[in-house]
């Protein structure tokens, strides 16, 4: 009788067991990895050493390079009739700008035809005089003041042309045409049509390539000691946030500003690209080496500040990054520097590398 009880349980059993099987989930996490599109998008510097240096701020401006700036004054006056540009414009040399209406021009014509007709008759006058020389009618003195005054009214017309030519007059037009002097960009204009242009007015325009610019740098007393020229600089401007551009100072001046009260010092550099604009303000950063050992340095805009805490992430292949927390021996705005947890040689992300930090957090 128990052996027939046995059966049931056991059966109940199997059946139970049965219901509580559980299928074993893949449990494994996948490994963050820098795809192809993200590689171009962020930057690996090395880590290096440095000897410690302070960052000095200053301000300035940035403006026009004086060496290559034309300002085009009108050598005539008038009223402008026409132009054909704007600020801003790229202009060639030799490029019709504007056309100007003067009385001088008439008075240019009427005086070289005068002398055309007086030449004509010069010419007619030698010719005669030196047939009467030749039957000995003439003299030698004769013949000379002919040939004289036919070379003197030949210089007054070539003089008169040149005149025309050089304010690039237009007989059809009966206006001088102004011609740009350069190729460049227009910086600055100060004509329209209708302007009366007289002896004594400002520059019609002014023409920059632009290439080059300068950024003139306030240098107060405090920090004379510290600026010396041949210095390089790194400039940035809030119209690139984050992006530097590498400059020297070629020029400090010797007397300060009376204005200002600041001394100013000179910063030439090459416009790439022309992003820099006269007008922009500017940030200027001087590192000061301050001497002594050389430390591990890691650039300072690596560093990510999270919780309260800043990590540095180290890349040693693309799919294996460390979020590393630092504790800097000291920094400036440039370089974070430290004496232990860094190794020199070692890699660190320095752009897009917070995208990458939250990727790795979650």
């Amino acid at each position: 009788m128990k052996k027939h009880i046995l059966f049931p349980i056991l059966g109940l059993m199997l059946v139970y067991g049965c219901g509580k099987k559980e299928e074993i989930k893949d449990t494994k996490e996948e490994k963050f990895c820098i795809d192809k599109d993200l590689k171009e998008k962020i930057t690996i510097e090395p880590v290096q050493k440095r000897v410690v240096s302070e960052s000095i701020n200053l301000t300035g401006n940035i403006t026009y390079n004086n060496d290559h700036v034309v300002q085009f004054n009108s050598l005539v006056e008038g009223i402008i009739t026409k132009t054909t540009f704007s600020l801003g414009d790229y202009v060639k040399k030799g490029q019709i700008l504007a056309e100007i209406k003067s009385t001088e021009l008439n008075g240019m014509q009427s005086e070289s035809k005068s002398l055309q007709s007086q030449l004509s008759v010069a010419q007619r006058q030698l010719q005669a005089t030196k047939s009467m020389f030749d039957d000995g009618i003439a003299s030698q003195k004769d013949l000379m003041q002919a040939q004289s005054e036919l070379d003197v009214l030949k210089s007054s017309l070539e003089n008169v042309k040149a005149n025309l030519a050089m304010f690039s007059a237009s007989s059809e037009r009966a206006v001088f045409q102004i011609k740009a002097p350069t190729e460049g960009y227009v910086v600055a204009k100060n004509i329209s049509p209708g302007m009366q242009i007289t002896e004594g007015s400002e520059p019609l325009f002014t023409i920059s390539d632009l290439k080059e610019i300068w950024v003139l740098v306030n240098v107060y007393t405090s920090n004379l000691k510290n600026v010396t020229e041949n210095m390089l600089v790194d400039v940035t401007t809030p119209a690139y946030p984050g992006e530097v551009f590498k400059g020297k100072i070629t020029m400090l001046a010797k007397v300060f500003d009376a204005d200002e009260h600041v001394l100013k010092a000179r910063i030439v550099m090459e416009n790439k690209n022309l992003k820099l604009k006269p007008g922009m303000t500017a940030d200027i950063i001087i590192d000061k080496s301050l001497g002594g050992e050389m430390l591990v340095a890691v650039p300072a805009k690596a560093a990510i500040f999270d919780n309260n805490r800043n990590y540095i992430l180290i890349y040693k292949d693309d799919c294996t990054i460390e979020t590393r927390e630092i504790n800097p021996t000291t920094k400036n705005n440039n370089w974070i520097y430290f004496d232990k947890g860094v190794n020199e040689g070692e890699k660190v992300i320095t752009k897009n590398h917070l995208l990458i930090h939250e990727r790795l957090k979650n």
